[in-house]
């Protein structure tokens, strides 16, 4: 170019299809900083929470239970000592033991592992297609779009718990049938919400100007349409995260989640049953588990959806706007 006379320059610059070109390129990157902004302003409504911080506080401390499990559990939790079965709290078992002298504290802390990692899992798999059904629905439209949709409303005719037992049912008892049961049950309303946000979306200047550009289908769904949809999204997994604790923990309850002797709070809650009047702690201990756990995601995603809601001026409406 440095051989280029300075006004042909000059006149390149002002072609109608560069200008164009620059205006759709500034257009792009002043979403993506709209976006970035609009997160950072969200989080500092959620630090300014203080329900939200106890909640946050509350999660931390037990995945970091259950992270140093090994460190902290003051006994091995399969270990049976039928000569120390039923003993009460005391100095030498904080929390007791139960039927068959296994030391209640440190299954609690290892049940800790299993009570948090499965239902993380099975969010994030009900998360993912989730997202990527409501993703190629909204996005291709026409047949596609149809299609998948009588898919999702196929699958929503039927009720979630039902279908999970009805899946448990052909796959067997245990943990892993239980997460990949609640897997396929828990995704339509990731579907749905994501759907809606991609149609109106697709038709918006900056996806048009990626179009334009040459970006692929792909591109524009994971560099531009994403993140712009996801807020929403983590926000109703948060809370089915808590939705998710308790069905499993009712699974393991019921026989059909974790199997013994895994430490699992449900499956604690099922040993425990036939013992509540002599000895009630077995069944409090990890009851109260789950209700802290479950209570603390609930005051996250409360704090989550109020940083986000349009009426406090946050992501949410400046997505809607």
């Amino acid at each position: 170019m440095s051989g280029i006379d300075p006004n042909m320059k000059h006149l390149w610059r002002h072609l109608p299809w560069v200008r164009r070109n620059r205006s759709r390129d500034a257009s792009i990157k002043a979403t993506a900083d709209e976006s970035t902004s609009l997160w950072v302003q969200s989080l500092h409504r959620l630090c300014k929470d203080p329900l939200a911080m106890i909640g946050l506080a509350t999660l931390i401390l037990l995945i970091m239970i259950a992270v140093f499990a090994p460190f902290l559990a003051p006994y091995d939790p399969d270990a049976i000592d039928i000569s120390q079965r039923l003993q009460w709290p005391s100095e030498d078992h904080l929390l007791g033991t139960d039927k068959f002298g296994r030391d209640v504290l440190s299954r609690m802390i290892f049940g800790a592992r299993l009570s948090l990692l499965m239902p993380a899992i099975i969010v994030v798999n009900s998360l993912a297609i989730g997202t990527t059904v409501g993703l190629l629905s909204g996005f291709k439209g026409g047949l596609v779009d149809s299609l998948l949709m009588r898919v999702v409303d196929i699958k929503s005719s039927f009720p979630g718990l039902l279908l999970t037992l009805a899946i448990i049912g052909m796959l067997g008892p245990g943990l892993f049938n239980a997460v990949i049961a609640m897997s396929i049950s828990g995704w339509t309303g990731y579907a749905r919400i994501i759907r809606g946000m991609t149609l109106s979306l697709r038709e918006m200047e900056f996806v048009e100007a990626a179009r334009t550009l040459g970006g692929s289908d792909g591109y524009i769904l994971i560099k531009h349409i994403l993140p712009n949809v996801i807020s929403p999204v983590v926000l109703l997994a948060t809370l089915n995260m808590a939705g998710a604790i308790l069905s499993l923990a009712g699974l393991g309850f019921l026989g059909l989640g974790a199997q013994p002797p895994t430490a699992e709070w449900g499956a604690m809650l099922s040993d425990s049953q036939g013992l509540i009047f002599y000895a009630p702690y077995l069944m409090f201990i990890p009851g109260v588990a789950i209700m802290i756990t479950v209570l603390a995601i609930n005051l996250l995603g409360d704090g989550l959806r109020d940083a986000m809601d349009p009426k406090s001026g946050g992501m949410a409406e400046a997505m809607r706007g």
